[in-house]
């Protein structure tokens, strides 16, 4: 069953961080996402520029509206997301649990729809 697991961190906190400590980290994160990917787990993921360079369309009264960042007001934005293949919700979790990259935020853990997946991959089944 695959999951996305979505990152959350403090963009401020993470500039605050001593560069050499930033490097630490990403190498722990990045070692972990090879003891996932050994293990058959990591099925992929990405790292997402600043909330700075976002923008956030939202369809409102017959238009498309483009406001500058995230929509969201909140302390934590996402920073990136996971792919992994695990068993259920708690072995994900087991899994995510043990990501160094928990130490800069949170983790969203969420099922994929499969059912809608496969819609989208094969729209002509749909009919």
């Amino acid at each position: 069953m695959k999951f996305i697991c979505l990152g959350y961190m403090e963009e401020q906190q993470w500039d605050e961080m001593p560069e050499r400590d930033r490097t630490v980290l990403m190498k722990e994160c990045f070692a972990y996402d090879d003891k996932l990917r050994r293990g058959g787990h990591f099925k992929g993921g990405e790292a997402l520029q600043s909330v700075r360079n976002a923008a956030t369309l939202r369809y409102r009264h017959g238009t498309v509206a483009i406001t500058d960042g995230p929509y969201a007001e909140t302390k934590e934005q996402l920073g990136g997301f996971l792919i992994v293949e695990a068993r259920d919700l708690n072995h994900a979790i087991q899994l995510m649990s043990k990501h160094p990259g928990v130490r800069m935020g949170s983790f969203e853990i969420r099922p994929v729809d499969e059912e809608i997946d496969a819609l989208a991959t094969h729209p002509e089944s749909a009919a």
